[in-house]
């Protein structure tokens, strides 16, 4: 049984029914020809979300993606260096001392699960620094999500990355042609990466990234561009879906232009 017939069977009432309602309504506003943009909050593609989201976005069912700088790189985290992740079942019995030991392991514990810091992070800080180095040389600047989409184009082969390729969302954003905004992403793994590069003089350019506002000023011009009713599904809280959901008000009110409000909206928290 396909899992919207099971919740078509199943699922009546209370959280469930809610749920229900909000299946219904957002198949309905996709058959009618909208758009959906998914926001995506906290670490959910350490928690694998790439597994669902990934065959959404080559279906043709997702337009925009709104998502923290933590989603985006822990996406390629996992491409990298999937296997050598470790899942933590015991998590919640951890000492103090326990979480000590993971980390001199070079273990980074998200909840029940630990990226590498070796294996994923500094193995991406290391291609990240080639293209951010050939950006400054070219004077060039791009956003946070086309330096990495650079790094996944760049010449590799599959023993670098040992990761699974059909979990990766990142991945199939930029074969369809997704765009992508990531408020707050100063505040991420590549973003601290990033500033640090810049304090020591490894980077001499911070301007070769791309800012928030810049990234809010894309957003609205694609709000904008199209007629089609626009929805969002809101994944968890927080600055992703925040930033995006006000390129709406921002249009109508701050420009005094006449645009199309949010048609549809749903959030699983």
């Amino acid at each position: 049984m396909v899992i919207d017939q099971f919740i078509e069977d199943h699922f009546h009432h209370f959280n469930a029914g809610v749920l229900k309602r909000m299946t219904t309504s957002l198949w309905d506003h996709l058959d009618g020809g909208g758009r959906l943009v998914i926001s995506l909050a906290g670490a959910m593609s350490t928690a694998r979300i790439g597994c669902s989201l990934r065959p959404a976005i080559e279906a043709g069912l997702i337009h925009g993606i709104s998502t923290t700088g933590a989603n985006l790189e822990e996406d390629l985290f996992r491409r990298i260096a999937g296997p050598s992740f470790r899942t933590v079942d015991d998590w919640q019995e951890l000492s103090a001392a326990d979480d000590v030991n993971l980390r001199e392991e070079g273990m980074n514990r998200v909840t029940d699960v630990c990226i590498p810091e070796a294996e994923a992070v500094r193995r991406l800080e290391r291609d990240l620094i080639d293209v951010w180095n050939s950006a400054e040389q070219e004077g060039r600047r791009h956003f946070p999500h086309e330096y990495l989409q650079q790094v996944i184009q760049a010449e590799r082969s599959d023993e670098e990355w040992s990761g699974e390729p059909s979990e990766s969302w990142l991945e199939a954003a930029l074969s369809e042609h997704i765009p992508i905004w990531t408020p707050g992403w100063e505040d991420s793994t590549t973003g601290n990466i990033f500033a640090a590069r810049c304090i020591e003089g490894t980077i001499q350019n911070p301007g070769i990234m791309k800012s928030g506002t810049e990234a809010m000023m894309d957003l609205a011009a694609w709000y904008a561009a199209s007629d089609q009713a626009t929805g969002l599904l809101q994944i968890g809280g927080g600055i992703a879906g925040d930033f995006v959901v006000c390129v709406a008000p921002l249009l109508e009110q701050d420009l005094e232009r006449h645009v199309n409000k949010w048609a549809w909206y749903g959030q699983i928290t």
